[in-house]
């Protein structure tokens, strides 16, 4: 499931933003800076990167995190750090070098962001105590957020489950003959499984178990909430299908379109927007 576009936590008295970009969250550097001077926080950012070992940092981070990161021009950044005449812009830095730790946003959520690796280092120079509050504070955020991810993960587990059996109860009145053995029986409701499978995941449950040999469970085990609930509506849809008689190859078809489609309009509508513009 995408995280919210937008995240905010108070830290000694200070709101400080947090947004998500892909799976990395980018804290601003601008609210930090305003814990020391609310009316001149880009002063106080560029007093910080004029430094040599900011400079050092910022580039050891890129180093390891961006393949693209020029470390030529970075070099001459580190060669000039300290000086009296040395000036170094979050926009400076990004522009020439192709740096993806510090971001310079525009719009409604505008400043400087930068990954938490980075503004955590940020927050130590304006203040350790600060630091530590703000590390406190976010630890506390994303416990919350994980809490309610894995509560609606379950949720959706429960919901799919209780599909399940209105899914195998229309199996059992329409697909199964009265005289088959239980193990026969079984080999029908795991093929209809298998449609579900096969529609939404793209693989049956073999398919799955022979491509994933270290992994305990099944491939439900490990779907993400969008996947969940699309399965649960698919269990409850090809239900009705079996109750109107529609051959299996009819049904894969419509569970497919079914499942591209519900997942195209969750994934957009969990999808954060972008820090950059």
């Amino acid at each position: 499931m995408g995280k919210k576009e937008k995240e905010v936590i108070e830290v000694k008295g200070t709101t400080i933003t947090i947004l998500t970009q892909k799976k990395d969250d980018y804290i601003s550097l601008t609210d930090i800076a305003k814990y020391k001077e609310p009316d001149r926080s880009d002063h106080i950012i560029q007093n910080w990167m004029r430094n040599r070992n900011t400079i050092e940092f910022l580039g050891i981070w890129e180093q390891l995190h961006n393949p693209a990161f020029k470390p030529l021009e970075f070099e001459g950044f580190k060669k000039n750090a300290g000086l009296n005449s040395f000036v170094l812009t979050p926009k400076q830095w990004i522009e020439k070098t192709g740096a993806i730790g510090i971001v310079s946003k525009k719009g409604r959520y505008g400043g400087t962001f930068a990954h938490k690796d980075i503004a955590f280092e940020f927050a130590a120079w304006i203040s350790v105590e600060f630091k530590l509050y703000l590390i406190k504070e976010f630890q506390r955020l994303k416990e919350d957020e994980n809490r309610r991810l894995s509560l609606a993960w379950n949720l959706n587990r429960t919901l799919s489950k209780l599909n399940y059996r209105i899914h195998t109860d229309a199996i059992k009145s329409h697909l199964i003959p009265k005289t088959v053995t239980p193990s026969q029986a079984a080999m029908t409701y795991a093929n209809e499984a298998d449609l579900l499978n096969v529609a939404l995941f793209g693989m049956t449950a073999a398919e799955w178990r022979e491509a994933n040999p270290d992994r305990k469970g099944n491939m439900r085990d490990y779907a993400s909430i969008e996947q969940l609930l699309v399965l649960a509506n698919m269990e409850s849809m090809n239900a009705e299908f079996i109750h109107m008689k529609l051959p299996q190859g009819e049904r894969l078809k419509r569970l497919n379109e079914i499942a591209i489609r519900q997942m195209q309009v969750l994934t957009s509508a969990f999808q954060p927007k972008q820090l950059k513009e």
